[in-house]
């Protein structure tokens, strides 16, 4: 009586979609030790040694991304295995909203630092020109690859298949573009210009601006990657939507971002 009685209870919690997950604190608790690694790395040093912050940012680096890669599995991919409906959709479309205004907050603090260096002395000593065609080209392929990520969703709301896949497989090639133009970026300021990280504090903000974008359009590009293959063995359908809907959600967000950056930290600094 007992044994059925929890059964059942079960089987209410799953109608019900009552959801527990170990997953997103994981997530959260990695994201933060990856985050005090770097702090510890730029200002901390003299205080702790230095196996801490690599330690740290290690065991950070691996708890944040097996967080996502099993919040990934547990909310999209376990869900269809188990032939489950999206009566979730809108919760998880929510769930991505909140992440990202929290996002927001990181990027916040980014820019606040540059704001600082922009109030104090200006312009650094050593300031290549950081606006040049390939940012602008760079630009247009993000924002073209939100157009294409857009309008691939609508083809897979209005049942088509073939155009949802090759406007998903154009976005994930356009993510992938961006990504090597940034580190072929990195590369002519690093080897060429002699401007890294350790340029004062215009490098720092720069690149921990720029690495920090990076790392997410990174992160999106490996959802993108994620989604692609599951569209290929047919995961997906008008009604069965959440992966595409939340990763457009993230996506957009990266490319707006994006396009603040460029005014703020390119433009600005030309001016």
């Amino acid at each position: 009586m007992a044994g059925s009685t929890e059964a059942g209870t079960e089987h209410v919690a799953e109608d019900g979609h009552e959801h527990r997950s170990r997953w997103p604190l994981l997530a959260a608790v990695g994201a933060a030790s990856l985050y005090l690694s770097i702090g510890l790395v730029f200002v901390g040093l003299d205080l702790v040694p230095s196996v801490v912050p690599i330690v740290l940012g290690g065991a950070g680096a691996i708890g944040l991304l097996t967080g996502l890669a099993g919040w990934a599995n547990e909310a999209f991919i376990a869900d269809y295995l188990r032939n489950r409906s999206d009566g979730d959709s809108d919760l998880y479309a929510t769930t991505m909203i909140l992440f990202l205004v929290s996002d927001v907050a990181t990027f916040s603090a980014g820019f606040v630092y540059y704001a600082f260096i922009r109030a104090g002395s200006w312009p650094p000593a050593h300031l290549p020109p950081l606006l040049g065609s390939l940012v602008v080209i760079n630009t247009a392929l993000l924002l073209a690859s939100s157009v294409t990520l857009h309008y691939g969703h609508e083809a897979l709301e209005d049942g088509n298949r073939d155009r949802f896949l090759g406007l998903l497989g154009v976005t994930l090639a356009l993510g992938v573009v961006f990504l090597a133009g940034q580190v072929y970026e990195y590369y002519e300021f690093v080897a060429v210009e002699g401007f890294g990280i350790g340029s004062g504090a215009f490098g720092s903000a720069f690149y921990g601006l720029t690495g920090l974008h990076g790392l997410h359009v990174a992160l999106g590009v490996l959802l993108l990657a994620i989604a692609f293959g599951r569209a290929l063995r047919g995961h997906y359908a008008p009604e069965r939507d959440t992966a595409i809907r939340t990763t457009s959600l993230y996506w957009h967000f990266v490319d707006l971002v994006w396009v603040f950056l460029v005014v703020v930290l390119y433009v600005g600094a030309a001016l």
